[in-house]
């Protein structure tokens, strides 16, 4: 590695940092100044509110957007030098643009491989930490009334709920169904089910079984049985921000058990893929960044940063719309996820091909 690569390296980790400080400062007043009355009316403690709230938002935010400020990063400082004629005076020393290019991809590959693990095991936990305390001290208690809900808790075995009202943990119309192959063997219905946290069971009131065999049927009536199913209200009160609290391996099984289940995995499908593309972006976002700015152009730096901000915003727009397209089925997860970067890949290599060499 020559002197040129450590300083580009140099000059690309320590501008990275630095803009991300202050951008992390920025989103950390602005909240404030939004949920201070929050903090206020439910009388969050003070310590909470720095160890449990904002300590964790820090690396959430961070890795979130690092791709985003590397290219500001990349722009930033790459055009300065442009504007120093420090470009000219590599490219004039026999150095050629895609040498030239090395220590903006190692930086980049460094960044990328600490927002892989920040992404997969690190954020998960802390964003737990961060959303029980929204829960409590943030937003309002979850309600959850009309469901008809009906999947499959296990192989062979469904059930069925109508209502459930989160604050009493009660369900209506409970039924569960077993079957081997396409014949029911079994069916329970109650007029109502209570889940005990404790217990970690469903308390079922006035229910009615049958079981059935190949010839018999026999009927079972009471008022209060307890039965243990592989389905709590914990689950049912889950918010859609769950998945973010689940590190690579949780997330995993939260994807396969939903496919057991019968439920649309969309989501978890694709925050499992984005935790890997958005990372992935630094490298393409870097080659934009570079090819971008590499020559002088009249406007100065600030014409540069300019148009870099404005492509940043139209990654975010892409990222945006490939949620869209997963709501409507229009395209799969994967692709969803993967779409900004492969159109962003076709900006990089048209721009380096018409960057100065």
């Amino acid at each position: 590695m020559k002197k040129i690569d450590l300083y580009i390296i140099g000059k690309f980790i320590g501008t990275f940092l630095l803009i991300l400080s202050l951008i992390i400062v920025i989103i950390i007043i602005v909240d404030i100044s939004q949920h201070i009355d929050d903090f206020v009316t439910k009388k969050a403690p003070l310590n909470k509110i720095v160890f449990n709230f904002y300590l964790p938002m820090i690396p959430f935010y961070a890795n979130t957007f690092s791709s985003l400020f590397v290219f500001i990063t990349v722009i930033f400082f790459t055009s300065k030098m442009a504007y120093n004629t420090e470009i000219i005076a590599i490219l004039s020393s026999g150095v050629s643009f895609l040498r030239m290019l090395y220590p903006y991809f190692i930086s980049a590959a460094m960044i990328f491989l600490f927002s892989i693990a920040l992404n997969h095991f690190i954020i998960p936990p802390a964003n737990k930490v961060r959303i029980e305390f929204e829960s409590q001290y943030v937003k309002n208690p979850y309600q959850r009334k009309s469901m008809n809900l009906h999947l499959q808790v296990q192989p062979g075995v469904y059930l069925y709920l109508s209502n459930f009202y989160a604050s009493s943990n009660r369900a209506s119309h409970f039924s569960l169904e077993r079957f081997e192959g396409n014949v029911l063997k079994s069916k329970l219905i109650a007029d109502y089910a209570v889940y005990d946290s404790d217990k970690k069971k469903w308390q079922l009131n006035n229910y009615f079984i049958r079981d059935l065999s190949d010839s018999t049927e026999v009927i079972t009536t009471g008022t209060k049985m307890d039965t243990a199913v592989n389905f709590s209200a914990e689950e049912l009160k889950q918010r859609d921000n769950v998945i973010t609290s689940m590190n690579y391996f949780e997330l995993q099984d939260n994807i396969k058990e939903q496919k057991m289940r019968g439920q649309n995995p969309n989501r978890s499908l694709l925050e499992n893929y984005n935790r890997t593309s958005i990372p992935f972006s630094v490298f393409v976002l870097t080659l934009i960044g570079v090819s971008l700015s590499s020559r002088k152009i009249r406007g100065g730096i600030g014409m540069q940063i300019g148009i870099g901000i404005a492509l940043s915003f139209i990654y975010i727009l892409l990222l945006r719309f490939s949620e869209v397209f997963i709501q409507v089925g229009v395209a799969s997860p994967l692709l969803a996820a993967w779409i900004p970067n492969f159109l962003f890949v076709i900006v990089a290599i048209v721009l380096y091909l018409r960057a100065p060499k």
